[in-house]
């Protein structure tokens, strides 16, 4: 079978202060072990390639499965250290592509046309555009053929305004996910706060916040088998 490919940010910090970010760890680790945990392979690309940071806050939260696969040399390098940039994917190998979340992720994943190119791809071979969290920033401009959003219209989640303002970074962050969702003719679906939530709109795949990456590669694990 494809592989799924994970994307990753390589943003430290959150712009214009000098607090750290990065990618938010279980974010990464709990999908992949479940696609893997069913015999699928992974890849993993970031904007620039190379180097991924780890989001602090995210290390508060993780436990022994997320800690076996952060140690894990394949991890460590393939993740880490070496992510691939996007010139090196060939969309053809895929059937889905995952975006990760934390706060790096609203600032390196919505311009980058490279990624959009890749995902829409993927999309149009009938594989699967999926994120979690803060990852939903990848998907807000990617545009099909005709110049439409392709996720008008559908029901989408990610990290919502209220779980933002609990984060204590919505005075921080370039936009908010609910309002660039109505802005983009979204039908935006959220559940309470920091609790597991994912929806499935056909071939999108989105979870609400870092509690929901097994949900999502659940779903997605489901709509293939």
């Amino acid at each position: 079978m494809k592989k799924a490919l994970v994307v990753l940010t390589n943003v430290t910090r959150y712009k214009g202060t000098d607090d750290p970010t990065g990618l938010w760890l279980g974010e990464a680790t709990e999908f992949v072990e479940e696609i893997q945990n069913a015999g699928i392979d992974v890849d993993y690309v970031s904007p620039k390639g190379g180097f991924v940071p780890l989001d602090p806050r995210g290390m508060k939260y993780v436990d022994a499965s997320i800690m076996k696969m952060y140690e894990s040399d394949d991890f460590q390098q393939r993740a880490l250290m070496h992510s691939m940039k996007p010139t090196e994917v060939n969309p053809d190998d895929y059937f889905a592509i995952y975006y990760t979340g934390g706060h790096g992720v609203m600032w390196d994943f919505p311009m980058n046309s490279e990624l959009q190119k890749i995902a829409l791809s993927i999309y149009h071979q009938g594989g699967y555009i999926s994120s979690v969290c803060h990852g939903i920033a990848g998907l807000f401009n990617i545009k099909d053929d005709n110049g439409e959003y392709v996720i008008k219209g559908k029901n989408i989640t990610g990290f919502t305004t209220s779980e933002e303002i609990l984060a204590g970074k919505k005075k921080v962050v370039p936009f908010l996910n609910e309002d660039l969702a109505k802005q983009r003719g979204e039908n935006f679906q959220k559940k309470r706060a920091y609790k597991e939530f994912a929806v499935q709109d056909g071939h999108l795949i989105t979870g609400q916040n870092p509690f929901s990456p097994r949900a999502v590669a659940k779903l997605l694990l489901a709509a293939v088998n």
